[in-house]
């Protein structure tokens, strides 16, 4: 694994702590967040070994830490998720009903189509829920293509027309 360096020698023997940048003559090597770093003694809890071996009932301590690195990735991604939401977890109204893609077809969709949809609705002074209201749709609708996820979410071309008209945008190609 490639070293993240703050301006110590590659060869150890620096001075300075790479996560603080505090001046210490006990630096020890700790793997933080996936870089192998000269750490002082106040950072030297950060490493991620220490941390999930010191968490562990049973072993005495004397663990790699990496063992339960995929559940330690899962739940970092889980908190991340939960701190900045990309679904807002309603499902049910596509699912129970789907999209007839026969009947409705969803168009091929312009790079980024997500990102120009969130400008026009801001530049047009609508937040989500008023859009959503004003074309009948759900807010969780508009959320999906907002986001990019149309295809996942079972959005239907007819939502994708609704709103190039109503905010004068292109939005398939």
């Amino acid at each position: 694994m490639a070293k993240y360096s703050t301006g110590s020698s590659g060869g150890g023997g620096g001075t300075s702590c790479e996560l603080c940048g505090a001046e210490s003559d006990s630096l020890t090597r700790a793997n933080v967040a996936g870089a192998e770093l000269e750490v002082c003694p106040n950072c030297a809890p950060h490493d991620d070994a220490q941390r999930t071996s010191s968490s562990r009932s049973g072993d005495g301590g004397n663990s790699a830490g990496r063992g339960d690195e995929p559940n330690r990735k899962q739940k970092a991604a889980q908190n991340v998720a939960k701190a900045n939401p990309i679904w807002d977890g309603d499902s049910e109204h596509w699912e129970k009903e789907g999209t007839n893609y026969d009947d409705d077809p969803l168009p091929y969709l312009v790079t980024g189509y997500g990102d120009i949809l969130v400008e026009a609705r801001q530049d047009a002074g609508l937040q989500r829920g008023e859009l959503a209201e004003v074309l009948g749709v759900p807010e969780s609708d508009l959320l999906a293509v907002e986001q990019g996820r149309a295809t996942q979410a079972g959005i239907g071309g007819g939502l994708i027309v609704a709103l190039e008209e109503r905010l004068d945008i292109e939005l398939e190609e």
